[in-house]
């Protein structure tokens, strides 16, 4: 049985901190949500770690906006429309792509330093887009420059405190309205309660629950096993992308190589140095990730190989150093040289998809509950994402977001957060492991059985391990680590729930027993919520 609080806790015994917004995440999306409520209010941010470790900060390639002069918000549209396979919802792909361009020059004001071609911003392409409108920053360390201008703002701002190794662990709801969360302070090794008048959720993805992953140790995939314990709306948590090049060499760590990369024209070959990308899309290696990233995996099955290679060789030495003078060296620090050694690259987690469900504006079924970023699902990426529109939407929402909790405090009157109580009664004995063993099974299982390719015999496999690993609800969790188990396991059943249901393959998602897409049966999202499954029409 599905626990309500992870943790035994009482409030009235517990440290308080009350804000007027806390903000749980600190990518993108949270810092730029902080940032802009602070303008009318003081915020709070917890972060699992410190407030650089996020998935923005290893985003590679850049951010998409249409501010070319042969571009259009138009066509960004009907770009992203394409990459998410039916999908999408129109109206907050319209909102992300028309106000693109003026976050663009919002992180400029906050002192993001894109690269420029002499006065002009410098634009890319990537896979699936048009036009180039990829900007970057220090070559391929985009997410990293951003996140440095960022938290530069947000540390100097007097209104935001900053909780660094910090980690919420539920969040505290009364009648269908969120409070705040109740948290563990590494510091301390104790719980404490934060109270706000608004919470949002921008804790980013679940890449950790598959064994090669491009997303940081803290992406456990958190935020939504809190929302759907709280009684929040999930949608379409079957789709999760996979990044069809992540370096794959031996005794290395699985880093992501940026799809800039063949946006400036690299080839994909198979290790009989075949050229193979045409063979499976007009588009060859600029096709949308989940084709891509299939093909790869076929081409290895027909080569025997756990790799195909990317090849840099035949373009402008200068061009590759200019560009990705990172990848250049973390790639030397293996013994391989970019110019003239091929890369050989795997498909690995990169993105989920869907998530916690909200409006334009970051709302969630819950009152006063928001989210924004990986972690929400605004229906802007349908079934599979268009290349760096995720930093994008990060940039949009994290400020509609603020718009919409700062309306909360001009528009209601609110009870004293301070006179609010909350409590849990977990039953149980200590849990009599750390949770390591049971996480490497999540991840193997997720991997090998609900993966880039899927059927019903395999998801029903793993949810028969879902099912052995459910003996561990019944205990109490004391650590962090315990805490990552039991949202691990809850957002894996909650995937596999999803590709259960979705009987067709689209985008993200691919299933041998159903290998096309339906859309006679299957414009539809998947609602999940505590003891609810809707299949509703494509309709938000």
């Amino acid at each position: 049985m599905l626990q309500r609080y992870l943790m035994q806790f009482d409030s009235a015994e517990l440290e308080k901190e009350i804000a007027d917004f806390l903000v749980i995440g600190s990518g993108i999306a949270g810092l730029l949500t902080a940032l802009r409520a602070s303008e009318s209010g003081d915020v709070i941010i917890l972060t699992k770690k410190d407030v650089l470790e996020s998935n923005t900060v290893y985003a590679q390639g850049g951010i998409a906006a249409a501010i070319g002069e042969e571009d259009s918000p138009e066509l960004h549209f009907k770009d992203t429309l394409k990459a998410g396979a039916g999908l999408c919802e129109e109206e907050a792909v319209k909102v992300m792509v028309n106000e693109g361009p003026k976050g663009i020059k919002d992180l400029i004001s906050l002192g993001v330093n894109f690269d420029r071609w002499g006065d002009r911003l410098a634009l890319t392409r990537e896979g699936a887009h048009s036009k180039r409108r990829i900007l970057h920053a220090r070559g391929d360390a985009s997410g990293r420059e951003i996140m440095r201008a960022l938290s530069e703002r947000v540390r100097e701002n007097p209104r935001i405190k900053i909780w660094e190794g910090t980690s919420a662990i539920d969040l505290l709801t009364k009648n269908n309205t969120c409070y705040g969360a109740v948290a563990y302070v590494n510091a301390t090794a104790k719980l404490k309660i934060f109270l706000a008048q608004a919470t949002i959720l921008a804790t980013g993805g679940i890449g950790q629950l598959y064994e090669v992953t491009t997303n940081p140790e803290v992406a456990t995939g958190n935020g939504i096993a809190m929302a759907y314990r709280a009684g929040a709306e999930l949608v379409d948590m079957e789709f999760v992308q996979f990044h069809p090049t992540a370096f794959c060499y031996p005794e290395a760590p699985h880093f992501l190589i940026s799809e800039a990369v063949r946006g400036e024209g690299a080839y994909l070959r198979d290790k009989n140095g075949d050229r193979f990308m045409p063979q499976y899309h007009e588009l060859g290696e600029l096709a949308p990730r989940d084709i891509v990233s299939r093909a790869i995996v076929s081409q290895m099955e027909k080569t025997k190989s756990k790799n195909v290679f990317l090849d840099l060789r035949h373009l402008d030495p200068q061009l590759v150093e200019r560009r990705f003078p990172n990848i250049q060296k973390n790639c030397a620090e293996y013994g391989l040289d970019i110019l003239n050694d091929l890369i050989p690259v795997a498909p690995a987690a990169h993105y989920m998809m869907g998530g916690v469900k909200t409006d334009i504006w970051g709302k969630t079924s819950l009152e006063r509950l928001y989210a924004c970023g990986e972690v929400a699902c605004t229906g802007i990426h349908g079934a599979n994402r268009l290349a760096s529109n995720s930093l994008l939407e990060g940039l949009v929402f994290g400020v509609r977001v603020a718009q919409a909790v700062e309306r909360i405090l001009q528009e209601f009157n609110f009870k004293k957060l301070v006179d609010l109580e909350f409590s849990s009664q977990v039953y149980g004995s200590e849990l009599p492991t750390d949770g390591a063993k049971e996480i490497e099974l999540i991840r193997q299982t997720m991997t090998e059985k609900v993966g880039i390719v899927r059927s019903r015999s395999s998801l029903e496999d793993a949810q028969k391990i879902w099912g052995k690993l459910s003996c561990v609800l019944g205990f109490c969790v004391v650590n962090m680590r315990q805490i990552d188990l039991m949202d691990m396991l809850l957002v894996a059943s909650l995937i596999t729930e999803g590709a259960l249901i979705r009987q067709e393959s689209r985008g993200g998602h691919y299933r041998l027993d159903y290998p096309n897409r339906n859309d006679r049966e299957w414009l539809k999202d998947i609602i999940l919520k505590k003891s609810l499954v809707e299949v509703l029409p494509n309709s938000w």
